[in-house]
């Protein structure tokens, strides 16, 4: 029995990620940026849906210079699983945890003057490293260039409490390379603040671009990038994949699989699942698959969606249900009871994939892989 084999016993469900799909991809990204950048994996949200401590492991594997978490909550998970690398806070922190990300060497996001203000007043451990967020045309989180003197004022003050590691920004509308100006005018803006902090002796790690900046706007690669999407095989936007068309390859990393229960012959006229929405138009064979919306896969496919069986794709008939679809096998020669099925494959021109699942809800992929039930095991082969 192979160590795949072994590892999926006994389970309805499974993910499976390829690791040399990993490296293919991290590869990619380090050979886009200069050796002196460094590359900031970002695995929130449970890695986009991929394992937040089992990807983190791969890219401390393959050098990975800084990982990017959403919550303190993440980075904890990762110190207390041996992870080394140095780990940013993207996200807000209660400061009643400032003490313990300084404890744990976890560096935090700090966009607010009230922020600042409670670390001066914190009794911390050790100072704590922090990255300045600035508000360059995003206008979600950060100071904005009016606030450059007034922190600049600040962080002198409160120098011994902690450590600026860092100054970022992010970008609104990288993702579309036909229309750069906005992005660049966010890049001159950043490098307004770069300057003022350099001319005032302090040399935070500079960094603005995430995956589409980076393969789209070298000129913005500042010190590190920050590289989320792109490192699990996926494109940030359609507008990038044309743009770069058979200069990038990316390959997709995940493939959510399950099998067959159960199949039954039905005569035309059957209704089929919840609210009896779909009525076969023939006689057809039906499978039942034990994946449902609780797992991650939309309810919105209802009636649309497609799944992998014996190489034939399968519609799902009806609605989806909370555990449960059902599908029709008529296209897949000999499909029975125990076959495996592909929830959602590594083709990227397949209506299985993320991107695929994606255009048929008018979705973004980010959506389908970061929903995907985090209790689902991720196998890494």
């Amino acid at each position: 029995m192979s160590t795949l084999e072994a590892e999926k016993k006994g389970l309805r469900t499974w993910i499976e990620i390829d690791r040399k799909a990993i490296r293919h991809n991290f590869d990619v990204f380090k050979k886009l940026i200069s050796p002196k950048t460094k590359l900031m994996a970002i695995v929130k949200s449970n890695a986009y849906g991929h394992d937040l401590i089992q990807f983190s492991k791969e890219m401390e594997k393959l050098g990975a210079d800084f990982l990017g978490v959403d919550s303190i909550t993440e980075a904890r998970a990762l110190r207390r699983e041996g992870v080394k690398l140095p780990i940013l806070v993207l996200g807000y922190t209660m400061p009643e945890l400032f003490a313990e990300a300084a404890k744990d060497d976890i560096s935090l996001s700090v966009s607010t003057f009230e922020a600042l203000d409670v670390i001066a007043k914190a009794k911390l451990p050790k100072p704590l490293k922090i990255h300045i967020k600035v508000d360059t045309g995003m206008h979600r989180q950060g100071f904005l260039l009016a606030d450059l003197q007034r922190v600049l004022a600040e962080l002198k003050v409160e120098s011994k409490k902690l450590k600026v590691e860092g100054l970022f920004t992010h970008f609104a509308a990288a993702k579309n390379p036909a229309f750069p100006k906005d992005t660049k005018n966010q890049i001159e803006e950043f490098k307004q603040w770069v300057t003022a902090f350099t001319e005032v002796g302090l040399q935070p790690i500079a960094h603005a671009t995430a995956s589409s900046g980076t393969l789209i706007f070298p000129e913005a690669h500042f010190d590190m990038v920050r590289i989320g999407i792109g490192l699990y095989g996926l494109w940030p936007e359609r507008a990038v994949k044309s743009f770069l068309k058979n200069q990038i390859v990316l390959k997709p990393i995940l493939s959510w699989k399950s099998f067959i229960t159960e199949a039954k012959k039905l005569p035309k006229g059957s209704r089929i699942g919840y609210d009896l929405t779909e009525t076969l138009s023939k006689d057809s064979m039906v499978a039942v698959v034990p994946i449902g919306y609780w797992h991650g896969y939309p309810r919105a496919l209802s009636a649309i969606g497609q799944v992998l069986v014996r190489g034939q794709h399968a519609k799902v008939l009806g609605r989806v249900s909370m555990d449960m679809i059902s599908i029709a096998i008529d296209g897949s020669i000999g499909a029975k009871a125990g076959d495996e099925v592909t929830i959602l494959g590594t083709d990227d021109t397949s209506p299985t994939s993320a991107e695929g699942i994606a255009g048929l809800l008018d979705a973004s992929w980010y959506e389908v892989v970061t929903r995907l039930n985090p209790l689902i095991k991720r196998i890494y082969k």
